[in-house]
């Protein structure tokens, strides 16, 4: 099973390749991943690196849960890959982020890779300099989730 930890800093460079982190990288080889899947988050202004055996599973679980005939959620399921993007590491471990996707996410050069359980988020380094949400709503809403 798939699943990252980590929270890396990392540089984009002119042309928007960046190096995949060792840790993500030499997991991605052990697996067999021959691809990454991005596609700019849903609910959060950062990038999503899916594995492509990961990627397959999400289409699948969507797929299954709309409708073909229903024309909304054909559109939802459009809009889902539309905003997908496949991306190849290079020889050196180097993925081209392209320009719309780091515009996107407002990243400029700076970034932060996170492992977040079986995908890897990429994120403008400025934006995790505060935390994501406040320390004592957090330990709140992790004590609800948990109860």
């Amino acid at each position: 099973m798939l699943q990252f930890l980590g929270n890396i800093q990392a540089k984009a460079d002119i042309k928007g390749r960046i190096f995949i982190p060792a840790v993500f990288r030499k997991r991605l080889q052990s697996e067999g991943e021959e691809f990454l899947v991005l596609r700019k988050d849903i609910f959060q202004d950062c990038l999503v690196l899916y594995p492509g055996t990961v990627w397959e599973k999400e289409i699948e679980t969507l797929r299954g849960r709309l409708n073909k005939w229903n024309r909304e959620q054909q559109q939802v399921f459009r809009q889902f890959v539309l905003d997908a993007e496949r991306l190849e590491m290079d020889t050196n471990g180097r993925v081209l982020i392209p320009k719309r996707y780091l515009q996107m996410a407002s990243i400029e050069s700076e970034v932060r890779f996170l492992g977040v359980d079986d995908t890897i988020e990429i994120w403008a380094n400025e934006k995790l300099e505060k935390p994501l949400v406040a320390p004592d709503e957090f330990s709140a809403k992790l004590q609800e989730l948990m109860e």
